[in-house]
């Protein structure tokens, strides 16, 4: 092929869009996950964030919510590593929505529970539902054995982010 170095014509080495030869970043995880995430970027903006009018981090944070009754905003900041003022927005357009409640706490003023409300715990199990069966779809290519093991070495990848 024209312009392309001897020996690095791999299609495993390529990018499917691109068709760059990428053999240096073939083992970099960063860059492995980034082109990762265009795929199922695409299969959430059609399974989740169209129909449901949802963005990845308020679908995140209602399943949260949902997987974590009583959650404490705090609590929910400090899973996502963001900052309050960034958690406090997400939670606002969910309840704008009717699809959380916070209720106060008993003795702490400043402190609040938050739950999903039903039309939010409908909302997150359908829209759960739809992105798993979106991403099965364009795995295709990966056994079912190889797909439960991304997952779960992606998992460790993640836990192992210091606290």
């Amino acid at each position: 092929m024209p312009g392309m170095p001897k020996n690095r014509s791999n299609p495993v080495d390529a990018p499917p869009a691109g068709r760059l030869v990428e053999a240096s970043l073939h083992h970099v995880l960063g860059y492995q996950l980034a082109q990762a995430t265009i795929v199922t970027d695409a299969v959430f903006a059609e399974r989740v964030g169209t129909p449901f009018d949802l963005r990845p981090v308020e679908f995140t944070v209602l399943c949260l919510i949902h997987e974590n009754p009583d959650v404490s905003a705090a609590r929910l900041a400090k899973a996502l590593a963001v900052t309050a003022p960034n958690i406090a927005a997400w939670l606002e357009r969910l309840e704008r929505r009717e699809l959380i409640r916070r209720t106060p706490h008993a003795t702490d003023r400043r402190a609040q529970y938050l739950r999903t409300t039903p039309t939010g715990a409908t909302l997150a199990s359908s829209a759960t539902r739809s992105v798993i069966e979106g991403e099965q779809h364009v795995l295709g290519n990966l056994s079912k054995g190889e797909q439960l093991i991304l997952i779960e070495l992606l998992h460790k990848v993640a836990v192992s982010r210091s606290v």
